[in-house]
């Protein structure tokens, strides 16, 4: 089959071009459904007498994020397929694509009641567990529902940034699991419009850490969320305490979810509901590091920030996690074009391209030297060696460019 990328000379599309990920989308319902199915395999291995290995399953999350994904990217590689022009308003308009990202509420709110009555059972006699969960596998299951809180995020962000108001407030429904909401709005209103500057708080820099950067971009995006909404509401004559604030109202969301699941399964489900909550989005903020490190938009003559470009984000064609998140790592194509729909998206030519997919770096950002190791060569040579040209963290400015010879 043809394939062509953005920028190629040769752009004449096959008659009968086909989407050959249109039915893979489906397996983005693996977040929300792995829980039921790590479930059934608790139960299988107690009813093989596996009983040591059954409680395995209950981290069935991160064994997915750390584990089967990065190993799937490397096995199955990059993607290398585009929509042509031709077919763009056809695939654009295919609802189908959106039923397959509806599909993935639904899930996600079962599986979050249903983890809540696994925390706050005492007898699980029926899958094979003697009284109720261990703390430990009470644990393994927060951070496996926390995966699909942060990928549930990802989902909220394909949906936020459409004009459909359903589709908007389905967002706002899907971060309520992880407390949130706010990322509504700092997302379209603030990322989008500072990425790749040192005035975004989600944009990493050259020499700032993960962990350095998670408080920065966490405590950064939830003051400029609340900027936004008030700046917005002053200008309607409204003051920012009312509903009509897209922040508070997206939190109340949480509130409401949190205070029913408390209410229904009493009061000990919560400290599972905050551990799943902050693992979910500082997967998210993860993300958020990978796609923007080092990268900056130089300055106008007029002084204005020049126009965000291919060339100010970081992204991977590795087709298992782009599946996973709605082609996320075509991010540069992303910036360009908010609205479009994920199906659409396209590899773009210009774009600098991380080693592997965003599963893959997840694990190498934790780990800081690894990370630079990795990362920092790639940075220099997307600018051709100009150090000056790059976001760096301004606490080690002067180090930075002396190691690089820039007085």
């Amino acid at each position: 089959m043809t394939t062509s990328r953005i920028g190629d000379p040769a752009r004449t599309a096959p008659p009968q071009w086909r989407d050959r990920k249109r039915h893979l989308w489906l397996f983005g319902l693996v977040p929300p459904t792995a829980v039921l199915l790590a479930t059934g395999l608790v139960w299988l291995f107690n009813q093989l007498g596996w009983h040591h290995a059954a409680p395995v399953w209950w981290w069935i999350g991160p064994l997915l994020v750390y584990v089967l994904l990065p190993i799937l990217d490397r096995f199955f590689g990059p993607d290398g397929q585009n929509p042509p022009d031709e077919v763009m308003e056809q695939l654009e308009n295919d609802r189908y694509y959106r039923y397959c990202v509806y599909a993935y509420i639904p899930f996600q709110l079962l599986s979050l009641v249903f983890a809540c009555y696994l925390w706050s059972a005492g007898d699980l006699s029926w899958l094979g567990v003697d009284g109720g969960l261990s703390l430990v596998s009470k644990i393994g299951l927060a951070l496996s529902i926390g995966t699909m809180g942060g990928v549930g995020i990802n989902t909220a962000h394909e949906l936020g940034h459409k004009k459909d108001e359903l589709e908007r407030w389905l967002s706002k429904i899907t971060l309520a699991q992880t407390f949130y909401g706010h990322f509504y709005i700092e997302h379209n209103r603030g990322h989008h419009v500072r990425v790749a500057t040192p005035e975004d708080p989600a944009s990493s820099r050259f020499g700032e850490s993960f962990w350095t950067f998670l408080p920065r971009s966490v405590w950064g995006s939830l003051r400029s969320s609340w900027s936004l909404e008030k700046s917005r509401l002053q200008r309607m004559g409204k003051r920012p305490w009312t509903i009509h604030n897209d922040v508070l109202n997206a939190w109340l969301m949480s509130v409401v979810l949190w205070g029913a699941l408390a209410a229904v399964f009493g009061p000990g489900v919560l400290p599972f509901l905050v551990l799943q909550a902050v693992y979910g989005f500082s997967l998210l903020e993860t993300v958020n590091y990978l796609e923007h490190y080092g990268l900056l938009r130089q300055r106008t003559a007029a002084g204005r920030y020049e126009r965000c470009t291919p060339e100010h984000s970081w992204n991977s064609d590795h087709i298992v996690t782009n599946i996973f998140l709605y082609h996320l790592q075509r991010h540069s194509d992303h910036h360009a074009n908010p609205t479009r729909r994920y199906q659409t998206l396209r590899s773009m030519d210009g774009a600098p391209n991380l080693p592997s997919g965003y599963a893959s770096m997840i694990t190498v950002a934790y780990f800081p030297p690894l990370w630079r190791r990795v990362m920092d060569k790639r940075v220099l040579a997307h600018y051709g060696g100009d150090i000056t040209r790059v976001n760096v963290q301004p606490g080690k400015r002067d180090r930075i460019l002396a190691k690089y010879g820039v007085a």
